[in-house]
């Protein structure tokens, strides 16, 4: 029976919860809650009011408990990754520092461009307790709280000073969420007050609805325009970015490129668009990239960019490409469409590709071209060979990646986020089955690693309980946030954890020394200390969170240990120690802007920044 015209009387965070838990979508054509559940940590700030609605919801919307707040927010979001944006959950922390430990993960989630529910408790509306405890004042401005610093990394914000307030705010908050161009993590500021003032809420307003991804036509003469472009192309190459999975266009991609004989490259965040054998795929591009897809990327005359921002990471700090290149957008949002005056395609990738194709009918690109990519492609899949081989040297990440990739199911989902191994895992893994790997390094954030893995394994066993969630990680990665290993094993959602130590900040002390400073303060043993320097038993740390665990010495040892860590009914930490200076995958790399002194007393800098400057001649400058 219809609600219009009926209401009820709840409290505004009753009616909230009541309203997200009749809430669906439709993923390939089955009906399922568009909202996977939530993780809190409760305070003053959120668990008398929140908290007694989320109970009564319990089974509708299941609720984690995290251990840290912005850890859980890290969980939510790489949960919606692996659900493609289709699903997201919430995260709800206490008014104060609770919130504000979510402030980072917020950044993750805008940068990427991934649905995250914030619902945060804030300091009492009528203001008559005030000052509250955690609160901050501002004595100009009595209506300001830490929850506007959210501003600045939120698609959506409001603050619910008035219980009627969520009927306009929280449907808009979903449907930021899920729109494929604004896709970003909704805020709302929930006073403590407010949470309990009862309001008569219309019953329509909790009627089930099921919702859809828009998928959005490109204009018809876009279309015409990029596929004149392409088909007078010499040399053409595709950049194919994390969009084109959230669109589900993976098969689109791979038809085009055959049908039109053009190279694919890969971004960081798309990774994993097509298959490693696949005789197309030239490779990642850019910093962290391959030699391959980068001389492709600088003799290519038409660049079809799709699904992808075009980071600094994918252009090289815009080096990587022909200064004469032309660049097609193809993009859902306008704004990633437009960078450099490409010429815009804005659209779903899915619907884009096919009409793009059907309009350049069955022209195709130069075979000398396409058989020029495939010589570079074999030339670095033979790099790669030699770079992951043990052979007898100290071990690296890419031995550890090589040793993982060869062991683990095509269906196991792989998780990197901040460090040496981004970089790492981009060049050297080779992707066995499509959509398998997220290598979080758009915000780039340091203690991703193992609370994204929680996250994507909660989401992993909706749908493949059988398969594993392979985590890598360094050791400051891991000291900066590890107690999502005590949340997987009370939560019965196992990881398998690959820690590599190399004594602290190594990548970072690669870069201090690369640009000729001397290294300070990144690795351990460079630091101000009172003691001798000591590595952490990261066996006995992770065993004491309810983890098996287990330190291994070679590369054979590796793998007979990620067998053990398989078979395990737990979360499984293998530890292991890699070499702070030897084994760093060299080849590959474009030029990356960093700052350099200008002046300096130290003649390594100033060569270092001679020869950035040099780089920078291949700089396009917003053209």
């Amino acid at each position: 029976m219809s609600g219009r015209g009926k209401t009820v009387r709840l409290t505004m965070a009753q009616a909230l919860v009541r309203h997200l838990a009749n809430q669906f979508i439709m993923i390939d054509g089955e009906k399922t809650r568009l909202c996977g559940g939530g993780f809190a940590i409760f305070g003053h700030g959120n668990v008398t009011c929140l908290g007694e609605a989320l109970y009564n919801h319990r089974m509708e919307l299941p609720l984690w408990r995290g251990q840290n707040e912005q850890s859980m927010a890290m969980a939510a979001i790489a949960y919606a990754k692996q659900k493609l944006r289709q699903r997201f959950m919430f995260t709800t922390a206490s008014a104060g520092p609770g919130t504000t430990n979510m402030l980072t993960a917020a950044g993750i989630a805008h940068t990427n461009r991934l649905p995250l529910l914030m619902l945060a408790g804030d300091a009492f509306q009528t203001r008559l307790p005030d000052p509250v405890l955690q609160q901050v004042e501002h004595f100009g401005d009595p209506s300001l709280s830490v929850n506007d610093a959210f501003k600045s990394v939120s698609r959506y914000w409001d603050r619910i000073t008035h219980p009627a307030q969520i009927i306009q705010s929280l449907p808009a908050a979903i449907n930021t969420m899920l729109d494929p161009a604004d896709c970003g993590p909704a805020f709302l500021g929930l006073p403590q007050d407010t949470q309990g003032w009862a309001y008569d809420y219309p019953l329509a307003f909790f009627e089930e609805r099921v919702h859809r991804i828009r998928r959005q036509t490109p204009d018809q003469e876009e279309i015409a325009a990029a596929a004149e472009m392409l088909s007078a192309a010499e040399r053409p190459i595709i950049i194919a970015g994390g969009g084109v999975q959230y669109s589900k266009a993976t098969t689109e991609l791979a038809a085009f490129a055959e049908k039109h004989n053009i190279p694919v490259v890969e971004t960081i965040a798309g990774r994993a668009n097509l298959l490693f054998e696949h005789p197309l795929n030239c490779g990642p591009v850019g910093v962290t990239g391959s030699n391959s897809a980068n001389q492709l990327a600088e003799k290519a005359d038409v660049i079809l960019a799709v699904g992808t921002r075009l980071q600094d990471f994918t252009t090289g700090s815009w080096t990587a490409f022909d200064q004469g290149a032309k660049i097609i957008g193809l993009n859902v949002g306008r704004h990633d469409a437009s960078k450099h005056l490409s010429l815009p395609v804005v659209g779903d990738a899915k619907l884009s590709l096919r009409l793009l194709s059907a309009a350049m009918e069955d022209h195709t690109a130069s075979t000398g071209w396409s058989g020029f990519a495939a010589d570079e492609r074999a030339a670095w899949n033979h790099y790669v060979d030699e770079n992951i081989r043990p052979g007898n040297r100290p071990m690296s990440y890419a031995q550890v990646i090589g040793a993982v990739n060869e062991l683990c199911d095509p269906r196991d989902r792989v998780v990197a986020a901040a460090g040496g191994l981004p970089a790492e895992v981009t060049a050297n893994w080779r992707t066995k089955s499509l959509g398998t790997v997220d290598v979080e390094f758009g915000f780039s954030c340091m203690g991703y690693e193992i609370s994204g893995g929680w996250g994507a394994r909660i989401a992993q066993q909706e749908d493949e309980p059988d398969r594993e969630t392979i985590i890598f990680t360094g050791d400051g990665s891991y000291l900066m946030l590890n107690s999502d290993i005590y949340s997987s094993v009370l939560s019965g959602k196992k990881l398998i954890i690959v820690v590599c130590d190399n004594g602290g900040f190594a990548v970072i002390n690669k870069l201090q020394n690369n640009t000729g400073n001397v290294s300070f303060n990144n690795l351990i043993k460079d630091c101000n200390l009172a003691v001798e320097p000591f590595a952490v038993d990261f066996e006995a740390h992770a065993r004491a969170m309810g983890a098996n665990a287990e330190t291994v010495e070679s590369i054979a040892a590796l793998k007979e240990a990620f067998e053990r860590a398989k078979a395990s009914d737990r979360t499984y930490v293998i530890s292991l120690k890699v070499d702070a200076f030897e084994g760093w995958t060299q080849e590959g790399h474009t030029w990356w802007e960093t700052g350099i002194p200008a002046v300096t007393d130290r003649k390594e800098i100033d060569a270092a920044r001679k020869d950035s400057e040099e780089s920078r001649r291949k700089q396009r400058q917003g053209v």
